[in-house]
């Protein structure tokens, strides 16, 4: 059992070694930079080492809360969770978190394959994914065999963003921190214009995302993309980049700019952008969204739940977490009550305002 710096550079590449014999999609949230810059803004992340024959053959990022209740890392924020294993490794989940000293182990966007902890799902949730591997000009295709009316209408917004406000330009990885703290500032407005809980108000989210932006390694960069029209920014986004995957983390745009659909301009050229990178996918993560609809080529599972073993801490993990997510989850279901949920969320989030 490790913090995250104390893994040695062997052990590092052990673990990015067996992520990439893996089938699942090089998704920067499973590799060790992420959890490394998690472990440095969260003092409870450890990683537990399985070693088989003497080698290490597996790794088990996690955050360890009061009586041994467990996390997956970065619970809440983190889009892609699980153990990396060597393949056809399979220990025994309540041996594996019984010797991690752990009494559950929570997961939210667990990866599809996950052999270990998808038994001990509650929830499959869809997450929606891009498909750019034969290239941007195929994935248009797509669009245009599946929705004309929305990459015409996009496209020219898009022109006359250009005419109306300031020559358009899209900037892939920009490194500069004012444009991050810029990005920050619209995704919190963003956040409190919808009722939501605004995840920047967390002193321990803004540090991690600051730490992620300076992140460059092969398999996990921070990537900062912005949509400019002249001289100012309408719409950005940060997420995590490894090879072939863009993990689609924080967008949002300049409400002042809304008419153009800054937001949707942004992703097509984002897609354009990685496909010139050689990357393959572009996750957008979970949770239904109308422009995510109109992108998206295709739905990738993840799950929900938690792994436990007999002890004071299940049960305190139960009552914590299973009747919110269940409350959750018949709502989400039912479309005129979540229909219904969003509204009083914004009409909540009005009166805060007010």
């Amino acid at each position: 059992m490790l913090r995250p710096q104390e893994l040695d550079e062997g052990e590092r590449q052990r673990w990015r070694d067996l992520r990439a014999g893996s089938k699942a999609p090089r998704n920067p949230f499973m590799e060790p930079e992420f959890t490394d810059v998690v472990g440095r803004v969260r003092p409870r992340a450890r990683v537990a080492v399985v070693y088989d024959a003497g080698e290490a053959a597996g790794f088990l990022p996690h955050e360890r809360g009061p009586l041994g209740q467990g996390r997956a890392i970065g619970l809440g924020v983190s889009d892609c969770q699980g153990a990396v294993l060597r393949r056809g490794l399979a220990p025994d989940p309540r041996e594996l978190l019984r010797a991690c000293s752990l009494s559950s182990f929570a997961f939210d966007n667990l990866e599809a394959g996950q052999g270990l902890f998808v038994p001990a799902a509650a929830d499959e949730h869809a997450t929606y994914v891009i498909d750019v591997a034969r290239g941007y000009a195929a994935y248009e295709e797509v669009l245009r065999a599946r929705s004309p009316k929305f990459l015409k209408t996009t496209l020219a917004k898009e022109r006359r963003l250009g005419r109306q406000v300031g020559d358009v330009r899209f900037v892939f990885d920009e490194r500069d921190p004012a444009a991050l703290r810029t990005l920050m500032g619209w995704k919190s407005a963003q956040y409190r214009r919808t009722g939501r809980r605004d995840r920047f108000a967390q002193e321990w989210i803004t540090r991690l995302v600051a730490r992620l932006a300076g992140t460059r390694a092969p398999e996990c960069t921070g990537t900062l993309s912005v949509l400019w029209a002249g001289s100012r920014p309408v719409a950005a986004h940060f997420g995590l980049r490894s090879a072939t995957v863009l993990a689609c983390w924080f967008p949002a745009y300049d409400p002042d700019f809304a008419r153009y659909s800054p937001g949707l301009v942004l992703h097509l050229r984002m897609a354009e952008a990685a496909a010139a990178e050689g990357v393959g996918l572009l996750d957008m993560g979970r949770g239904a969204a109308e422009y995510k609809d109109s992108l998206k080529t295709g739905e990738l599972p993840v799950y929900e739940g938690a792994a436990t073993r007999v002890g004071a801490g299940a049960a305190l993990h139960w009552l914590g977490r299973e009747p919110a997510r269940r409350a959750h989850g018949f709502v989400r279901d039912r479309p005129r009550l979540a229909s219904l949920a969003v509204r009083t969320l914004r009409g909540a989030a009005r009166l805060r305002r007010s």
